[in-house]
């Protein structure tokens, strides 16, 4: 029994990157000989052990047939006699297909060190065609490591969408590799990718018009400024969506089954970046409105973000701050400060209490605005 590590681990140490998990695959070792030695078995489709004292994955050597269309239609074969070059062998690309043997030796059968020094990402052979979440994984990579796809690497991509293997592709891994790309150092890179195959409308035929000229150099920019402001999946899916129409934002968050947070981050920048761009110019009471509208004051911590992304969407990496965010930031803790409370305790009218409320609000946002102009006037 011979135990390599494999993957990943052995791609980032070599890119000398921090390595945080490690996955391993034994040659000549059957289940129960896994078994006896105390590792835990967990895999459903082929066998693969837990260590019983590191809990890293251990996977038996395997190689995998195509028994249908799909990245469900595989047959796997696991067995003593598979090879560590087998089990390579069916790895998507030559920079995951590197290994380490326990005395620190380097096993490279498809040159993905040689890939590495180049910054290319190229598939291993001809089975890449076999599972479509490759093309999402490549492109993922693109938007992780800032590599380039090798040409036969990005033909093989686009025959696979052109003889409708893609098609297969469904929302649960579209929406998964989407949001690890989306939170890669680069992610324009991964849209790049997607369009460059022919990808791109079949995975977000709703936002497809956001990669396209003008609109995708603006996304581009946007994502890249997200990246280096360090902003969430929520944001940074908000920004690629917002400048859709709302119908559209809600058919795909439908399609891929967005969690919550990203799908009414997105629709509210989609609904109200327009207003917040105004509004440093908008009067104490419109002010009040668009804190009511975006329920700026129930869920505050949201519409914080929402600011972050009207911020990145309209000064992209420029340097400098955004004037209206600032003004609504500041409305907000003015409107904040009021004791709707004790105002309540004034009247037991309803109508009246909520514009007794609204009157306070709006009065305390007035002079939080004037004070901020006047100290600015004073410090210009």
């Amino acid at each position: 029994m011979r135990i390599y590590t494999v993957g990943g681990a052995v791609r980032d140490e070599l890119l000398g990157w921090p390595v945080t998990d490690r996955d391993h695959v034994v040659v000549g070792a059957t289940p129960g000989q896994m078994i006896e030695l105390g590792y835990k078995p967990v895999g459903k489709d082929f066998p693969v052990f837990l260590h019983p004292k590191t809990h890293e994955e251990y996977a038996l050597a395997r190689t995998e047939r195509k028994t249908a269309r799909g990245y469900h239609g595989f047959e796997f074969h696991a067995a003593p006699d598979v090879t560590l070059e087998q089990d390579l062998a069916r790895r998507d690309l030559t920079i995951n297909a590197i290994a380490k043997d326990e005395a620190g030796n380097i096993i490279d059968p498809f040159g993905g060190g040689g890939d590495l020094k180049a910054r290319v990402l190229r598939h291993v052979g001809p089975a890449f065609v076999e599972d479509p979440v490759r093309i999402l994984r490549v492109a993922r990579f693109a938007a992780r490591l800032d590599f380039a796809i090798a040409p036969e690497t990005l033909a093989l991509m686009r025959r696979m969408v052109d003889n409708g293997e893609a098609d297969a592709l469904v929302a649960e891994r579209v929406w998964q590799e989407l949001t690890r790309g989306l939170m890669e150092s680069h992610p324009p890179r991964m849209f790049r990718a997607l369009a460059e195959c022919g990808a791109l409308p079949l995975v977000l035929p709703e936002l497809a018009g956001q990669f396209v000229g003008a609109a995708g150099r603006h996304t581009s920019t946007v994502l890249a400024a997200a990246a280096v402001r360090g902003l969430g999946l929520a944001e940074r899916f908000a920004l690629i969506a917002m400048r859709a129409d709302e119908a559209a934002i809600s058919g795909l968050c439908e399609r891929l089954r967005v969690p919550q947070d990203c799908r009414e981050l997105a629709l509210l920048a989609a609904r109200y970046h327009a207003d917040i761009e105004k509004a440093a110019a908008l009067q104490a009471g419109a002010v009040l409105w668009l804190l009511q509208a975006t329920d700026a004051l129930r869920r505050p911590e949201r519409f914080t973000k929402l600011l972050e992304v009207c911020t990145v969407d309209k000064m992209g990496s420029a340097a400098g701050s955004f004037p209206a965010a600032e003004r609504l930031r500041t409305a907000l803790t003015a409107a904040q400060s009021v004791d709707a409370g004790a105002i309540a305790k004034q009247s037991r009218e309803p109508r009246q209490i909520r514009e007794r409320i609204a009157q306070a609000r709006t009065d305390t946002i007035r002079r939080a605005l004037g004070a901020e102009l006047s100290t600015k006037k004073r410090t210009s």
